[in-house]
């Protein structure tokens, strides 16, 4: 709900999320959501009401986040992002400030969001990609994964690749985009659509790896999407080499 009087200001940031529980704050684990609001009660001198455009899990990592908070603070937007990079921890860091419109949500007035998935394809492993991405020995054939995880693009239940347990009362969503794109021994899988269930690129990602093995076929991941079993899917692949990519809002949303 917007407050009346007052400043909508949209953060957009990026987060190494090694150290941090994910986004949410947590009574008992450090948040990337914590971190933040402590950086703006040093700032702005009182607590403020981050809203997030997403959760992410432990250990995933932010290329592009959005938060928005009410201020009624008179601070300039580049000077704030400035303020607060001076509170934050090396690994979190604010790129961008703008006042929005006072209704804008930084979740909910979201559009699209695209996730990247970075595996390193090669059995030695590289110091500079530690923490940032999976390690897969076997060699990856990034176009057949691509052709054949296109039956995923539209509108489906996606309930097979989410984790058991999330309650969760709607799981159709919708993919716009999904490529796979390779340079050099570094296999970047791009998921783009309006909302992702808990864990679910994570687990298309695993399947991704069971089919190229050989080990799920084109005609188990159909079934797969039709039944929504989830035991017919691949494991859910490790959290660091997930990064949230980039966030869509619709452009009458951000314009004052």
């Amino acid at each position: 709900m917007a407050e009346e009087g007052k400043r909508n200001l949209l953060l957009t940031l990026r987060f190494i999320g090694t150290n941090y529980h994910g986004w949410q704050y947590q009574e008992n684990a450090l948040s990337v959501q914590e971190v933040l609001i402590r950086a703006g009660e040093g700032v702005l001198g009182g607590p403020a009401r981050l809203h997030g455009c997403s959760r992410t899990d432990s250990g995933v990592h932010a290329l592009t986040y959005c938060a928005n908070f009410h201020t009624d603070h008179p601070i300039p937007c580049q000077k704030l992002i400035l303020a607060l990079n001076a509170h934050l921890p090396p690994d979190i860091a604010v790129t961008d400030c703008r006042e929005v419109p006072e209704e804008f949500h930084a979740r909910y007035s979201t559009q699209e969001k695209e996730y990247r998935y970075r595996i390193l394809n090669s059995s030695i492993r590289d110091p500079f990609l530690e923490g940032f991405c999976y390690r897969y020995p076997h060699r990856l054939d990034e176009q057949l994964l691509e052709e054949t995880f296109s039956c995923l693009l539209g509108t489906h239940d996606f309930r097979g690749f989410s984790s058991v347990g999330w309650e969760t009362t709607d799981t159709v969503r919708t993919l716009t985009g999904l490529r796979v794109e390779r340079r050099g021994d570094v296999v970047d899988i791009f998921l783009k659509g309006d909302g992702f269930l808990y864990n679910m690129v994570r687990i298309i990602v695993g399947t991704m790896l069971r089919v190229s093995e050989g080990k799920l076929s084109a005609q188990d991941l159909l079934t797969l999407l039709e039944t929504g079993d989830r035991s017919l899917a691949g494991p859910t692949a490790p959290a660091q080499g997930l990064a949230l990519y980039q966030v869509y809002y619709p452009e009458e949303a951000l314009m004052r």
